[in-house]
């Protein structure tokens, strides 16, 4: 029989079907092979012993959160209290277009911001929508219904930005833990405990533990500079070109002249450096 494992708690996979739910054990193998089942996994299951046999060719996966077969990534974003940075959100959106997950921005607690602070943060969200992403702020809830549909989607997201609140208000049924912000770190305390992918409005969803560091380990420096998609439209002279010392850089030329976002490129040139051992 086949399936997909939607939740795993400690050793025990939880695997569903047209059937119903299995709570299902991996053999042995799969240790000796090195190779752990993730939440999203295709696999093929005896339900009889409730073991899991195989598992089904991956889509794609990601390391964190530990997830495989994902469409899209909901990134949840706060814009105050814990502040905006730039540098998480470019750093989850280069993971996921390295994974061949298409990303969606999606803003929260925008009600706390004054309104020089609301302009800036739309200037902002203009240049993500300009250079082709889709972003939402997290009471658009109709909008972010119909992105749902067909789709297996990841929200992910700093840590108290409200992916957990946000998926509450989408299904009011979920009940999932939500928590406060600490005033001393000015970050929220993790609520999501496991991963689990869950039906929603004709797609599926899966609700990770947050964080607040991520690292590029499985990419090279060129995997960095072409996740920065904005990059393709400013072609320069050297096509191995990395945007950063070199004299002829288009890249560089449309930052110096407002065409792409400052905090963007400061942000590679730290990812790229990052791979030198250098922040």
């Amino acid at each position: 029989m086949q399936g997909q494992i939607v939740k795993i708690v400690s050793n025990l996979y939880t695997v569903s079907n047209e059937q119903g739910t299995f709570p299902c054990h991996s053999r042995g193998k799969f240790r000796m092979d090195k190779v752990t089942p993730v939440v999203g996994d295709y696999v093929k299951f005896d339900e009889k012993e409730c073991y899991i046999l195989e598992i089904l060719p991956r889509k794609n996966a990601l390391i964190r959160p530990v997830v495989s077969n994902v469409d899209q990534g909901l990134i949840v974003t706060s814009v105050k209290h814990p502040d905006f940075s730039s540098n998480l959100l470019d750093k989850l959106i280069v993971t996921l277009e390295f994974h061949n997950i298409e990303p969606i921005l999606c803003f929260s607690k925008w009600d706390l911001l004054s309104p020089e602070e609301a302009k800036e943060m739309e200037d902002v969200c203009d240049y993500y929508q300009k250079i082709g992403y889709t972003v939402v702020k997290n009471t658009e809830l109709e909008k972010i219904q119909k992105l749902l549909k067909g789709k297996t989607t990841v929200f992910t997201g700093q840590t108290g930005a409200g992916k957990s609140s946000l998926m509450n208000h989408l299904d009011s049924t979920l009940h999932l833990e939500t928590g406060e912000i600490s005033e001393a770190l000015g970050r929220g305390k993790h609520t999501t405990r496991h991963v689990e992918l869950m039906e929603m409005y004709g797609g599926k969803v899966l609700d990770t533990p947050g964080f607040s560091s991520l690292d590029f380990t499985e990419m090279k420096k060129e995997d960095i500079r072409d996740s920065f998609i904005e990059f393709a439209n400013h072609p320069c002279p050297f096509r191995d070109c990395m945007h950063q010392f070199e004299g002829e850089c288009e890249v560089k030329k449309n930052v110096e002249n407002g065409n792409i976002l400052s905090s963007r490129y400061e942000n590679y040139i730290k990812f790229i450096n990052s791979k030198n051992g250098r922040s």
